[in-house]
């Protein structure tokens, strides 16, 4: 007996479940709100060269300006630069002094802020940005900020999923909340840019913690028929956390008192962990039969099953761990030891590559669309819900592979699109980044949901890490690769584009989950992989003889 058929007696979909999925949904609201935080954290607000006091009996703001400041080519006041010393402009009175006409045939040359910025705090009351002056020739460490975050994701992917597979999900889970709170908080009180560099990237190691343990943990307690509802609708809680937020950041325009509001579901996260059940599949495969048997029997009193003591009895389970008990410490060396094994974990890779930077390349770069960063974030969180749908009714009829790989192309050719569409159309650009944005979700959703499908569950943890890893070297690139413009327009959308095609591509290699059950160990990766080539070489074998026929 394997552990599905022991899922089937203690119930594998009804109030044990969903009541996991709840407990386990505040993760899923809290990553958006920090993954996505650099939208309004790291913004840069219009700025000019700060300019000494207009004198008393000046009132024309825009003529000392004028005075002050050279314009762009598009007749907007520059950021960056000053005058020298102040062009006094026709019909106007600096400091007492009129224009001599000699002053009218050129300009004074230009010099860079050397008094600092002043910002409009209209729509910002404080940014990152406002508060150590990441503008001009230092706009880089602005997005900066982002890179190091999801560096630090991406190494917390690894801990985490080498660490979950061997001490528990349960566990991991409590340090993950923890970890998050205090480094939030310490993020929040900053003094340097530096300290808050070192501060968000240690967070975002933290955070990793719930990209690597949540959907597995919600996975190993469902059976077959409810995993693509579950998995589906336990990710809408994600764009509820997108939409929450946009007003979040509506309502708190200052970074500090912002980081803090995104941090606060840590606190009741910490005291739901008494609810969360550990994994009973992974403690089986650990040896560690008494502690499974009691999440075992919780499972079937709270879903209304009355299972015999012979069927959960200490022996029934020794023969199920016996027979998932293979690997007692995995690695990431274990993710290539065999040929099934070797092709999933490569063609993983690839295609979370390409899922991370075409959503984070679309999400976290908002120039260029007509609406203002409220706005916007609440219509991208708003199409992520319609992307759900387009998800479950396409793993349930298509397919997960197919899904998978056509929201994929879908977003390289949304991006591509946009290459073709002039800048002047804001219209279109804002449609088409919204469609683009429905894609990606939806790729990042269903690249979930197949992972998890993917793996044994002996290293279902360590293989999502793997992946999630890759992955967030995507997402650390994507706001780097914003600063392609510099060079060329729109590098950054023909790269964006490019790689979502190529994970598109590579997604048709990996194999088909539907309708199958999850596999407990490697030999059983392995298995699926002969009766596939067992079945494609009968389907081979009968077209030859209906040929012969023929």
């Amino acid at each position: 007996m394997g552990f599905e058929e022991l899922l089937d007696k203690v119930g594998g979909f009804g109030p044990f479940q969903l009541r996991n999925l709840l407990l386990l949904a505040l993760p899923r609201v809290l990553l958006p709100l920090h993954f996505l935080l650099p939208v309004f954290l790291s913004t840069t607000p219009a700025h000019h060269c700060a300019l000494p006091q207009a004198p008393a009996n000046f009132s024309h703001q825009d003529a000392w300006l004028e005075a002050h400041l050279p314009r762009e080519p598009d007749g907007t006041f520059s950021s960056c630069l000053q005058f020298a010393s102040p062009w006094v402009l026709p019909n106007t009175t600096l400091g007492g002094l009129m224009q001599s006409p000699g002053d009218l045939e050129s300009q004074p040359s230009t010099v860079p802020c050397s008094q600092g910025w002043e910002y409009d705090r209209s729509e910002f009351s404080s940014t990152i940005a406002t508060e150590w002056d990441l503008v001009c020739e230092q706009k880089g460490l602005s997005k900066l900020t982002s890179t190091f975050f999801f560096v630090g994701v991406l190494v917390g992917a690894v801990l985490f999923g080498y660490l979950s597979d061997r001490f528990g999900r349960r566990r991991l889970l409590l340090v993950a909340y923890a970890s998050s709170l205090v480094l939030s908080l310490v993020s929040a009180a900053s003094v340097s840019y530096v300290m808050f560099v070192i501060t968000r990237t240690l967070t975002g190691s933290a955070l990793a913690g719930f990209t690597i343990i949540v959907l597995p943990l919600e996975l190993e307690w469902l059976d077959v028929e409810h995993r693509v509802v579950a998995g589906v609708l336990s990710t809408i809680f994600w764009s509820g956390g997108v939409l929450l937020l946009a007003l979040v950041g509506y309502l708190i325009r200052d970074w500090r008192w912002l980081l803090l509001a995104a941090t606060l579901p840590c606190v009741p996260g910490i005291l739901s962990i008494w609810w969360v059940p550990e994994s009973a599949r992974w403690l089986l495969t650990q040896g560690r039969v008494e502690e499974a048997r009691g999440y075992l029997l919780r499972c079937a009193r709270l879903n209304g099953q009355s299972v015999g003591e012979d069927e959960l009895s200490q022996e029934a389970l020794n023969k199920v761990a016996e027979g998932e008990r293979v690997v007692q410490r995995p690695s990431y060396l274990d993710l290539f030891r065999t040929p099934r094994l070797r092709h999933i974990s490569l063609c993983c890779v690839v295609v979370w590559f390409g899922v991370n930077v075409s959503y984070y390349g679309l999400t976290l770069d908002l120039s260029g669309l007509g609406l203002d960063v409220y706005q916007t974030q609440l219509l991208f969180g708003a199409v992520e819900l319609p992307s759900k749908l387009l998800v479950y009714l396409c793993v349930r009829r298509a397919g997960r592979r197919l899904t998978l790989s056509g929201m994929l192309l879908g977003a390289a050719l949304t991006y591509g699109v946009r290459l073709l569409v002039p800048s002047g159309t804001r219209a279109w650009t804002t449609a088409l980044a919204v469609v683009g944005k429905m894609f990606s979700e939806a790729a990042f959703t269903t690249a979930y949901l197949f992972t998890s499908e993917l793996y044994p569950t002996v290293l279902r943890q360590t293989g999502l890490g793997l992946a999630s890893l890759v992955g967030r070297l995507g997402g650390s690139l994507a706001p780097l690769t914003a600063l392609l413009d510099g060079v060329w327009l729109l590098l950054p959308k023909l790269v964006y584009g490019g790689i979502a095609l190529l994970a598109g591509c590579i997604a048709l290699l990996l194999p088909e989950t539907r309708k199958a059950q999850l596999p407990e160990t490697i030999q059983d990766v392995e298995k699926m992989s002969h009766q596939e080539e067992e079945m494609q070489c009968g389907l081979n074998g009968t077209e030859e003889r209906h040929a012969e026929k023929l």
